[in-house]
């Protein structure tokens, strides 16, 4: 079910009143909660609820055995072993159909034949999301942050619709005490979430969709037939749809969960102002860069140990974040290409350190020029985040050097969208703010006669039908 769509705005209205008038009724509002989210997760395809419940069952029955275990190695033994399952479950789904042609190219290479069963296994919508909460649940209450819940409260915790599909990753210490407490609606910030709701909205429909239309499938689909400048904005341009798309989700998101009385943590932070690769990563996709910090980097040293040590689980880190992406080699490439760039950064820290050097002063040049060669190493890993392929993703970056000629696709309107959507990013945060508070201090005829006005121009200004947000497929 797709945010931007009828059926949901349906679905919402029954959810929403569900939520308050069960809100005093803990345990039937939990199983309301939870059916709610199947049927809401059941839309795509209603024989992967059964995988849902059976994350969640891992999950829970995980926690509680760790728990129970008194001793340290049993206690590990049985972390591990809930790990492995939850990693089995993704890995079936997500990655045996590229595992299977890679090593069954692999054997027929060396002339031993097809030996692999080639399968067709459908990936199930939002499974890499709620996998790594499920595992960052068993792997909190192994470390004592967390006590085992009760299995309805995991149940709620894992299902619940707004953060299903597309996260944010909201953690069991973020999520679990806010499910086990009764919300007041007095305490509701109905002017802000119906902003970001709004906010969310016209990022994906009418900036994400139209950048996508303008330049960036026309340049990707077919890149032998297009120039240079009309491949750069194209890669400028998937820059701002993805950007649009999946922060756009993620605002929706957001303000859902508070229409119904919950707090999510927030995913984007203006990425594209970043100064290097290891802060553009405290911007983008702020939940999983700290699921990844906190259960794959910091568990495999952080930066404990030599200098090539840190740049080993740094590389090692990021290779498997792009992984997670997607079952590519492109997405393998992704993740180098951002591993490798911190790495370059860490080891110039390290040798000045090493020298007694202090850091290179902030002069408004150096500021500048950080932020430009950044933004493009970025635009480069987006390359071969939306390329189809290796072929495709070299096609296009070489052509970029030599495909001079004309631009009929670089309009005047892609330019100005593609220019303003980085641009607004470097608007101080505290006036975006002051605009969001003016609006939440509306009275709420004011509030939707503002919101009916953006709606129609969303609607206007939006294509016939909405594409799914590109993270569903992650």
């Amino acid at each position: 079910m797709l945010f931007p769509t009828t059926d949901f705005a349906i679905f919402f209205a029954v959810a929403f009143t569900g939520n308050w008038l069960l809100n005093p009724y803990p345990r039937l509002w939990k199983v309301f909660m939870v059916a709610a989210s199947y049927v809401f997760y059941s839309w795509w395809d209603w024989r992967f609820v059964f995988l849902l419940g059976a994350v969640t069952a891992i999950a829970q029955v995980g926690a509680v055995v760790v728990q129970r275990c008194e001793d340290e190695r049993r206690r590990r033994l049985a972390m591990v072993a809930s790990v492995t399952a939850l990693l089995g479950v993704l890995g079936w789904f997500k990655y045996y159909g590229f595992m299977a042609v890679n090593v069954d190219n692999l054997f027929h290479t060396v002339g031993t034949g097809r030996l692999v069963p080639l399968l067709a296994v459908t990936l199930p919508v939002g499974v890499s999301f709620f996998t790594f909460m499920a595992l960052s649940y068993v792997v909190d209450v192994y470390r004592r942050k967390l006590e085992p819940a009760h299995a309805l409260d995991v149940a709620v915790y894992l299902s619940f619709f707004p953060h299903l599909v597309a996260g944010p990753i909201v953690r069991g210490e973020e999520l679990l005490p806010q499910i086990r407490r009764r919300r007041d609606p007095a305490s509701i910030d109905f002017g802000r979430a119906a902003w970001l709701v709004a906010a969310g909205l016209f990022k994906k429909v009418v900036i994400s969709s139209y950048v996508d239309s303008a330049i960036v499938t026309p340049v990707f689909s077919a890149p032998h037939q297009h120039s240079a400048l009309e491949i750069l904005f194209a890669t400028y341009g998937f820059a701002v749809q993805i950007y649009a798309d999946f922060s756009g989700y993620t605002d929706i998101a957001i303000g859902l969960a508070m229409f119904l009385g919950f707090r999510f943590p927030q995913n984007f932070d203006r990425p594209y102002t970043a100064r290097s690769l290891q802060d553009f990563w405290r911007r983008w996709h702020m939940t999983l860069s700290r699921w990844l910090r906190d259960y794959l980097y910091i568990p495999l040293g952080g930066g404990r140990g030599s200098r090539w040590q840190v740049a080993r689980n740094i590389m090692i880190t990021m290779i498997l974040g792009g992984l997670w992406h997607g079952a590519a080699w492109t997405f393998v490439a992704w993740g180098a290409i951002h591993g490798s760039g911190q790495v370059v950064g860490h080891l110039r820290r390290s040798h000045r350190q090493a020298r007694g050097l202090d850091p290179l002063p902030d002069g408004t040049l150096r500021v500048i020029v950080q932020r430009l060669v950044t933004f493009h190493i970025v635009c480069l890993g987006w390359i071969f985040f939306r390329a189809d392929s290796f072929s495709t993703a070299t096609t296009l970056i070489g052509r970029l050097f030599t495909a001079w000629g004309r631009a009929p696709l670089v309009t005047p309107l892609v330019v100005i969208t593609v220019v303003g959507a980085v641009a607004l990013q470097y608007m101080p945060a505290i006036l975006g703010g002051r605009v969001q508070g003016g609006f939440a201090r509306q009275p709420w005829a004011v509030q939707g006669a503002i919101l009916g006005v953006v709606l129609l121009v969303i609607t206007t200004l939006g294509p016939q039908g909405v594409a799914p947000f590109i993270y569903y497929k992650f």
